[in-house]
């Protein structure tokens, strides 16, 4: 049973739960820092809706306990990895993450423990042994590289452009070998690797090839992939490629991964009741939207905005989204101008918010759909942790020595 001291003030009790800092706890709850000092030391009561989301933040968080396992967390994002991974009883020890904004929203999130670090660019730890011994040994690789080199847009958009991609390109391109040097050198007992579904196809299967043999030949790994929808866990269709890989041999499937019941849910299980008008369509970029649309329906084109109703499943939510909603717009209503969804809509949408657990979203509205369109799909992530777990765990107890790599 958890002790309770009575001497602590409720908000100041909750706040330790829940990770917070004074000036955290005082920007969630929309206090002033002055009012937060008051509420921590009891001399005044904050407003229970304020009360409520400290009990909202605390539920949504694993219970303090020793770690199962290590893991890090490369091209983090805002967490997306993170979260599932942490809920198996993982301990996060080092973050990669280089846009500001997502490590403000990763920051928000997560609230600093003592053993983790965070950095910024992640390819300075990978140049020399030096850098590569920062990273700390960890059992569990993780690692959402950077997709755009290899997805069907990206791609397009570079051709068009007559410039590299994929392993040819000079930037992003290169970054998942970044990742190889770092488990040549750390040798992880395992790896979940994400991309999106294109990955495969990219330069008629050469690409991939050479991530697989990369991962199985040249590292030594045992290495599984699978495409899988996020669509029986939240209405969007999104299909991702996720590589799990183990050091050692094991029985690890992805057929053994759990499958919510029932029928799959549509968009009126994320939508908002009420909705700031913000959202809502101007009259300019409403007619811009059709007539773009009419002009491709006339040349045999499928180009154009796309409609949903609380009944329908969206489309993949992009990192474009901020530009004008038109790959997701919502049905208002006959007489009535389509809106965009709102970032917290975006977030259920995604699974960052579901269940008692809360995102707090720090940055713009333009931001916050930039994060999202480039996130993973949580619940994906959880049920894929979920399968990989009593392997991590039975290769951390057993600690099998391994040979150096050569």
């Amino acid at each position: 049973m958890e002790l309770y001291d009575e001497t602590k003030s409720e908000f100041a009790a909750l706040r330790e739960r829940a990770g917070l800092s004074i000036e955290e706890a005082a920007s969630i709850t929309k206090s002033s820092l002055r009012a937060a000092y008051r509420h921590e030391k009891g001399e005044c009561s904050p407003s229970p809706l304020a009360l409520d989301k400290l009990r909202h933040m605390v539920a949504g968080r694993a219970p303090d306990k020793e770690a199962k396992f290590t893991f890090i967390d490369l091209f983090a994002g805002i967490g997306g990895l993170r979260i599932g991974f942490e809920a198996m009883g993982g301990k996060c020890l080092f973050t990669s993450e280089w846009d500001k904004y997502s490590n403000e929203t990763y920051r928000r999130n997560f609230p600093h423990e003592e053993g983790h670090v965070m950095v910024g660019d992640i390819r300075p730890y990978t140049e020399t042994e030096e850098g590569l011994n920062k990273i700390p040994a960890h059992d569990v690789l993780l690692a959402g590289f950077p997709c755009q080199p290899f997805s069907i847009a990206g791609v397009s958009k570079k051709n068009s452009l007559g410039r590299p991609h994929g392993f040819l390109c000079d930037t992003q391109g290169t970054l998942f070998f970044n990742v190889a040097q770092i488990i040549k050198h750390h040798r992880p007992k395992a790896f979940l690797l994400e991309n999106v579904k294109n990955l495969e196809r990219h330069d008629k299967g050469q690409t991939f090839a050479t991530i697989m043999n990369v991962l199985q030949n040249e590292l030594g790994y045992h290495v599984v992939k699978k495409v899988i929808s996020s669509r029986p866990w939240v209405p969007q269709g999104r299909d991702r490629i996720f590589i799990v890989g183990f050091r050692e041999k094991t029985d690890f499937s992805f057929d053994s991964i759990v499958y919510p019941e029932g029928p799959e849910p549509t968009l009126g299980s994320i939508l908002e009741k009420k909705v700031d008008d913000k959202y809502t369509l101007t009259p300019k970029l409403w007619q811009y939207l059709q007539d773009y649309k009419a002009k491709h329906n006339a040349a045999g084109n499928g180009f154009g905005y796309s409609l949903f109703g609380s009944q329908d499943v969206a489309r993949t939510l992009s990192a474009r989204y901020y530009k004008d909603g038109s790959e997701i717009l919502i049905d208002q209503g006959k007489g009535k101008r389509p809106r965009r969804l709102t970032p917290q809509e975006c977030a259920k949408l995604m699974g960052f918010s579901r269940g008692n657990r809360v995102w707090e979203i720090p940055v713009s509205d333009m931001q916050s759909y930039k994060q999202f369109g480039n996130a993973v799909v949580v619940p994906v992530v959880e049920a894929i942790a979920e399968a990989m777990a009593p392997f991590i765990v039975d290769t951390v107890e057993s600690d099998v020595p391994f040979a150096a790599y050569g």
